[in-house]
C-alpha cells in the first residue's frame, strides 16, 4: 500500500505542493487503521491521495481522488435509515454504512469543494456528501458534481440511488 501511495503522491504533486513524501510516510508508517482504510479506499477504486492538512494544520487529509465517483461504491442510498424506509426496489446498501465499514467518512461539502480546486472530478458521476442533521431530519441528503465548469451541490431524498452516484471518503492522519 505504501508503494501505491508513494507513486500516486509523486505523480500528483499539484495536490500537495508543500509536502514531502518522507513526512507523509512517517505519519502512516505505524498507523495500521489508517493503512487499512486507505487500502479499502484503493480496492474500491478511490485512488486515495493526500490533499494537504486539515484546518488546524495538524492532520493530513487523505481522500478519494479518482476522476469519477468510485465504481464499486455506486447505486447506494444515503444511509441505513433511508434504506429501511425504501420498500420498493431498494438498493443493496447505503453510502454511510459502506463508508463506516471502510473506516472513512463521507466528504463534507467544504472538502468536496477543496478537492475540486486541485482538479476536475465527477464530470460524469456524482458523489453523496455528508448531510447536516437538519436536512436528514426532513428526509433529504446532499450530493455534488462538476458540470459546465462549475461545482454544484444538490439535494435529493436520502432513499434515492442512481448508477452514476457514489461517494467519496476521507480520513485524517
Amino acid at each position: 500500500m505504501m508503494e501505491i501511495l508513494k507513486n500516486r503522491f509523486t505523480e500528483n504533486m499539484d495536490r500537495h505542493p508543500n509536502l514531502e513524501w518522507e513526512y507523509v510516510e512517517s505519519r502512516l508508517r505505524d498507523n495500521a487503521s489508517a493503512l487499512k482504510a486507505l487500502r479499502n479506499m484503493e480496492e474500491s477504486g478511490g485512488e486515495p491521495d493526500t490533499i494537504g492538512f486539515d484546518e488546524a494544520g495538524e492532520k493530513l487529509i487523505f481522500c478519494d481522488c479518482s476522476k469519477e465517483s468510485p465504481a464499486d461504491r455506486r447505486s447506494l442510498c444515503y444511509d441505513d435509515e433511508a434504506l429501511q424506509k425504501r420498500k420498493k426496489n431498494p438498493p443493496t446498501g447505503s453510502a454511510v454504512k459502506q463508508a463506516t465499514e471502510m473506516g472513512v467518512e463521507l466528504l463534507t461539502e467544504d472538502l468536496y469543494y477543496r478537492l475540486q480546486q486541485i482538479g476536475e472530478f465527477d464530470l460524469k458521476t456524482s458523489s453523496w456528501i455528508h448531510a447536516p442533521e437538519s436536512i436528514r431530519k426532513k428526509g433529504g441528503a446532499l450530493f455534488c458534481e462538476r458540470r459546465y465548469g462549475r461545482v454544484f451541490t444538490f439535494h435529493n431524498g436520502a432513499d434515492s440511488y442512481y448508477s452514476s452516484r457514489g461517494f467519496r471518503g476521507y480520513i485524517c492522519v
